[in-house]
């Protein structure tokens, strides 16, 4: 490594005012989404009038050294749906050519993922996260607004060909859980896959269907304890699911329960927004514009800004008290 890749290279440590350190970036690429998921976008993605562009590959690039100065290690793209943009590749690419950066995630519907997975791969990409609410084929439909989950399975198929570690994500929602719990234990018996169960989360344009559907995560991770599943160690750039294996299954279950009591404690992961905000949490009030000094192009002064910024975190999200801050949808700033 070159004198100057070291001096970029994850040579401060970012931290809150809660001891909290922060190892993790979730960079949305953009926030529009082809799905119309009921908890999420059921009528469909409407751009905003006045919205900023999204940030350009270049720009993109100088947020994750920033990031990787203040000692990010992993990287994760997310939307909206990444893969709407043709450019992703790049992006991947600059994450992949980032000093300190040591995993390159992607999070996608996987609509696209045949045509798109061998490229990612040759671009960098280490993980990929794909979401699949159900196993039924005409569930899946119902849900999301697209019948393609033959499709997007051949593709998961591909990414383990690969040798992209691969998982699925499922928000858990209370109508039909037994039944899509079942199905996918079936399937984890013998798919080498990582299957997390996120807990439906209240947002500002879901709160009747988040009042109907929400189911606890401890409910399911009761289930698993008693049937053997044993809880894995968590890695310090994970994210926050508490991941369970067992003996007689090739895949792996997590859980990411954010309504449980010591959720944020163990927080270690920061977002930026398609447009450059960074979001201090998922349900922070508002973004905090980085757009200025990203576009100038200077590492040191963006890390600099960061770093104070993170500075006035706040100690938990208080979905339990109903605040959700300025997310409208989870396609914002990518869930």
């Amino acid at each position: 490594m070159r004198n100057n890749e070291m001096h970029e290279a994850g040579q401060g440590v970012l931290e809150d005012g809660h001891g909290r350190r922060f190892y993790y970036l979730r960079l949305s690429v953009t926030d529009a989404c082809n799905f119309r998921c009921d908890y999420c976008l059921p009528e469909g993605y409407r751009a905003r009038a006045g919205e900023a562009a999204p940030l350009s590959v270049a720009e993109a690039a100088t947020a994750m050294r920033a990031f990787a100065r203040l000692g990010t290690r992993k990287v994760r793209l997310s939307g909206g749906e990444p893969s709407l943009r043709a450019d992703l590749p790049d992006i991947i690419a600059a994450a992949r050519n980032t000093p300190g950066i040591r995993r390159v995630a992607v999070t996608s519907n996987g609509y696209k993922l045949p045509k798109v997975i061998d490229e990612w791969r040759r671009s960098g990409l280490d993980q990929l996260n794909i979401s699949i609410d159900s196993l039924d084929a005409a569930e899946f439909a119902r849900i999301t607004g697209h019948d393609c989950l033959p499709r997007i399975r051949t593709g998961i198929d591909r990414a383990l060909e690969l040798g992209v570690q691969t998982k699925v994500n499922a928000v858990l929602l209370s109508d039909g859980a037994t039944e899509r719990l079942q199905q996918f234990l079936d399937w984890l018996r013998d798919t080498p896959v990582t299957l997390r169960f996120i807990e439906l989360m209240q947002t500002g344009d879901n709160r009747d269907y988040f009042a109907s559907n929400h189911l606890r995560g401890d409910t399911i991770e009761r289930q698993l304890i008693e049937s053997g599943w044993q809880l894995l160690p968590r890695a310090i750039d994970a994210g926050p699911a508490r991941e369970y294996a067992h003996p007689d299954y090739r895949g792996s279950i997590g859980l990411i329960t954010p309504y449980s009591r010591d959720f944020c404690q163990s927080c270690n992961r920061l977002r930026v927004s398609a447009q450059g905000k960074l979001h201090l949490c998922l349900f922070a009030d508002a973004g905090l514009d980085l757009r200025e000094e990203i576009r100038r192009g200077d590492v040191a002064a963006l890390a600099e800004r960061i770093q104070t910024l993170v500075g006035g975190k706040a100690a938990s999200h208080y979905l339990q008290q109903g605040q959700t801050g300025a997310t409208r949808n989870l396609s914002v700033i990518g869930g």
